[in-house]
Parts: C-alpha cells; sequence; structure tokens
C-alpha cells in the first residue's frame, strides 16, 4: 500500500519551503494540485518533475474514490494547494479522511500556514483561540457573527481584500468598536504588513488604503 502525504507550500517567501517537502514531492508518484499551472512554477522552481493532477473543491468529490485506490495499489501521493498546508481553508479535507476511512496512512508534513505568524504577530492572547476561516458570504452571516459576539477566545480568519472592508464593518457593529484587531496582509512577501488597533481604526485605515493580497484577521476574544 502507498501513502497519502499533505505538503504545505510557501505563502510567499519560496525560501519557506522545507527540504524534507521537496523530497518528497520529487519522489512522490502523483502530486494532487489545486491549480496545477500555479504549482508548475513551484514544481520548475525547485527542478521538480513528479506529474500532477489537478484536485480542487469543483472536481474532488469526483476523484477521491480513484485517487484513494491508487495509493491502496502502491503509489505515493502528495497534496499540495496553491499556498499554505492542504486543508486548511483549501482542498484535502475529503481525501485525508476518505483515506483515514479506507485504512490508507496519511503524513501531513509541517510547514506554511497563513495564520499562525499572523496569530501570534498580533499581540494578542495566543494560549487559547478558535480558527473561524472565511465567514458565511450571505446566509448564516449574521448567526455567525452573534455567536462569535460572545466568544472569549481570540478569533483567527481568513478574508479576501474586496470583502475585508465589510467584514471589518461587521465586526465594529457586532463586537464593538473598541474591540482589538489585526490584520496582517501579504505575510512573507514583498509588501507584508500588519495594522494592529480597535474594529473602528482598522476599518478606518483600509478604507483610506484600499488592501491587496491575502489577508489574515486577527480579533481579540470578548472580555
Amino acid at each position: 500500500m502507498g501513502k497519502l502525504f499533505l505538503v504545505p507550500t510557501p505563502i510567499g517567501n519560496l525560501e519557506d519551503i522545507t527540504f524534507r517537502a521537496i523530497r518528497v514531492l520529487k519522489e512522490a508518484d502523483l502530486i494532487l494540485a489545486e491549480d496545477t499551472r500555479n504549482s508548475g512554477k513551484l514544481l520548475k522552481h525547485f527542478e521538480i518533475q513528479t506529474q500532477m493532477q489537478s484536485h480542487h473543491m469543483h472536481n474532488e468529490h469526483k476523484t477521491v474514490d480513484n485517487i484513494v485506490s491508487r495509493i491502496k495499489a502502491g503509489e505515493t501521493v502528495a497534496l499540495i494547494s496553491d499556498a499554505g498546508t492542504p486543508a486548511i481553508s483549501d482542498p484535502g479535507f475529503l481525501l485525508t479522511r476518505a483515506c483515514v476511512e479506507a485504512g490508507v496512512v496519511v503524513d501531513c508534513l509541517p510547514g506554511a500556514t497563513a495564520f499562525v505568524p499572523a496569530l501570534v504577530n498580533s499581540g494578542l492572547p495566543n494560549d487559547k483561540f478558535v480558527f473561524e476561516g472565511f465567514l458565511p458570504v450571505k446566509k448564516g452571516r449574521q448567526t455567525r457573527l452573534k455567536i462569535l459576539a460572545e466568544e472569549t477566545r481570540t478569533m483567527v480568519f481568513y478574508e479576501s481584500p474586496h470583502k475585508l472592508i465589510k467584514t471589518l464593518g461587521n465586526f465594529v457593529e457586532y463586537f464593538g468598536e473598541d474591540r482589538k484587531v489585526s490584520v496582517s496582509r501579504e505575510i512573507t512577501k514583498m509588501h507584508e504588513e500588519t495594522i494592529r488597533g480597535t474594529a473602528t481604526e482598522v476599518l478606518q485605515y483600509y478604507t483610506d488604503h484600499p488592501p491587496k493580497g491575502e489577508i489574515v484577521i486577527i480579533v481579540e476574544g470578548k472580555a
């Protein structure tokens, strides 16, 4: 029987990939990539010639069974996302669950994950925290925010740049204008920045400075 490797890839700076990750990707029989065009650049940079196959949120339900069968037949498969650790707000959970249920060995390598440096860098308590990922876009959003308004642990969110203003406005409305917030943008990249302050202050900053790039929001829990 083969094995499934979950391999983190850099979230920006290519130097953040590990030696082990490069070796596993070179030795695997197949690499499952969220976007083969994006991942192709990474593989070319590190001279990795392993065959790639597309594996993303729109086709993973259809491909899981076949991939599990190939691993059980002896192939070693490595799963990567566009950036960071697979299955953290990216494809990977369905395949991991299917492999576990089928008795296939799953090995997740340590490596880049955007929310960890954002959390540590925020200056907010990190002994206990809750990872929320992306908030619901429409249905269930208000309900979720009302529940989180009572959360006492530090909260971690992912957000896209064109929705950041709306989300920060929601935090002011549901959590209060003085709730502490830290927004980390473009982590490990050339234009990396972290803006800290109250929800109102951070909202005003990004109203005046429209954001770009990947964003992680850290929010103080209720006192």
